[in-house]
């Protein structure tokens, strides 16, 4: 075979293989196309959603997508706390299932909410879909740059179905002797997080009875309730929590969830 032809036999040869791989790609799905995820029915505003996720209307399935940093995982009593949360207050009759990844360090030496969603946009996997919505929870290996002096942030519910836990400074204020233990106060914050999601307080969902602390936001003005405002903040957390004892909602917040379609 003189040169000329070998180079044509090679050229033809690496079009034909091209055109195969190209081929063998579309038939993987059966020739279907898979449709794009709809990521913005997950990147609302706080509170949004609060009805989907009480109520079985719309979503009878819920998935928790649970993601930490390495030597960060959430206490399993604390997951499983949150599970029995859920299940006390939301109708979702077709499952409630956890699905936990462990990431390596972002390498943050702070976290913002915004470093929080940039992270989210590139690890979380788990979308609304079907009868099944989603809930992604991030738990830190660092703070929150809203932390000052004595006054630190434990938590923050920044979309309608997201939430960041800064587990490193949950358990750095837990090692301490006069405060509650790290599976109570990260249960606390967890499941106050969580509040905020389902609308509390007025956030989303309708307030049934005046309760509102408007000077700290949307929390509940009732101190013992999981819904106030030092739920979230580690300066007098022990304030909240009293008797070693995860705060439950105040008959007021658990008014508001009913009406809005929970239990």
């Amino acid at each position: 075979m003189t040169t000329r032809k070998i180079l044509w036999f090679l050229l033809f040869t690496v079009a034909a293989l091209t055109v195969s791989v190209s081929c063998s790609g579309d038939d993987d799905n059966g020739g279907m196309t898979i449709p794009d995820i709809d990521k913005t029915l997950n990147r609302q505003g706080t509170g949004t959603s609060a009805r989907d996720l009480l109520s079985a209307e719309k979503y009878s399935r819920i998935i928790l997508e649970i993601v930490y940093v390495q030597g960060y995982e959430p206490n399993a009593t604390s997951v499983n706390n949150l599970k029995s949360f859920i299940s006390e207050r939301m109708h979702k009759p077709g499952a409630i299932d956890v699905e936990m990844t462990q990431i390596a360090p972002p390498g943050n030496t702070e976290y913002s909410v915004d470093d929080v969603f940039e992270l989210e946009k590139e690890v979380r996997t788990k979308y609304n879909n079907d009868d099944q919505i989603a809930v992604f929870a991030f738990f830190a290996d660092k703070g929150s740059t809203e932390n000052e002096d004595n006054k630190v942030v434990l938590g923050a519910a920044y979309l309608n179905t997201s939430f960041v836990i800064y587990e490193s400074t949950i358990r750095e204020i837990s090692a301490r002797s006069d405060t509650p233990s790290r599976t109570v106060m990260e249960s606390t914050v967890i499941q106050h997080e969580f509040g905020h999601l389902l609308g509390l307080v007025n956030l989303g969902t309708d307030l049934t009875s005046d309760h509102q602390d408007e000077a700290n936001g949307h929390h509940c003005d009732v101190q013992d309730c999981l819904m106030y405002y030092q739920a979230e903040t580690g300066g007098n957390i022990s304030d909240v929590i009293t008797g070693g004892t995860i705060p439950e909602l105040d008959p007021q917040c658990i008014a508001d969830l009913q009406a809005n379609g929970g239990k």
